[in-house]
């Protein structure tokens, strides 16, 4: 892998949803007024994860309020877990890279350019944005969630030899058929250690982390990840970095 500049065409943007009936709209907007650097095409990738809610219904109204979006819509038939929504996702996605987005208001499209800067100028292979680096703006919120985020990266890195400060983001760009080529199987948030273990046993990948802003929900405004997530991701680190499962 060298450092010459690299094209891309397309960004795909994955966004599992459930239960957003309420705000759905409000990000998609965010995301439709990017203006991708270099011209880059969007293709948006909304993954229903069987919500209870009118997130269906907010989306079709959407769609027909801009029918001119490159906008593919999925619905999972039960309920799966966020990492079952991203493999949908992933796999459907046509674009020359990808970029993970949720469905919440807690990250900003807006920087999705400075993701994909160090990639076009040809240093990065995958790109991950950091919520405790850089001078943007955070949402001061639970002490023992940013202690067990910190705790969840340094135990990732321990295994994979990165240096990451944020391996819980969710804005995570890759190479989309890199991606694919992936055998993921995390249905819930064991994703984001299964696909950063895979990711880092690639033989000469470029990994890279940028600063992000983060506008984060507490619970009573629809976060949705506790604590037993936080111990199924360490069981994700000891069983894709320690013991190396396929």
């Amino acid at each position: 892998m060298n450092n010459s500049a690299v094209v891309i065409k397309k960004l795909s943007i994955v966004v599992p949803a459930y239960n957003e009936g309420k705000t759905i709209h409000l990000i998609l907007d965010k995301i439709v007024a990017v203006n991708l650097i270099n011209g880059i095409e969007k293709e948006i990738i909304l993954v229903n994860d069987c919500s209870k809610d009118d997130t269906e219904a907010a989306v079709f109204r959407f769609q027909n309020q801009h029918p001119e979006l490159n906008l593919q819509y999925y619905k999972h038939a039960v309920n799966a877990g966020k990492g079952a929504a991203l493999h949908t996702g992933i796999q459907h996605a046509t674009g020359d890279y990808l970029i993970i987005q949720d469905a919440d208001l807690e990250y900003d499209p807006d920087e999705y350019n400075d993701l994909l800067k160090p990639v076009l100028k040809g240093f990065a292979d995958v790109v991950y944005g950091s919520r405790f680096m850089g001078s943007k703006p955070h949402r001061i919120l639970f002490f023992w969630h940013s202690i067990g985020n910190k705790f969840l990266t340094f135990l990732s890195n321990l295994f994979t030899n990165l240096n990451l400060t944020d391996m819980e983001t969710c804005y995570k760009l890759f190479n989309t058929k890199v991606v694919q080529g992936l055998n993921l199987v995390e249905k819930r948030f064991g994703f984001e250690p299964e696909v950063t273990a895979k990711i880092a046993r690639i033989k000469g990948v470029r990994i890279y982390e940028v600063g992000i802003s983060y506008y984060g929900r507490t619970y009573e405004e629809g976060k949705k990840i506790g604590w037993k997530d936080g111990f199924r991701a360490i069981y994700c680190i000891l069983k894709y970095g320690l013991f190396k499962a396929k």
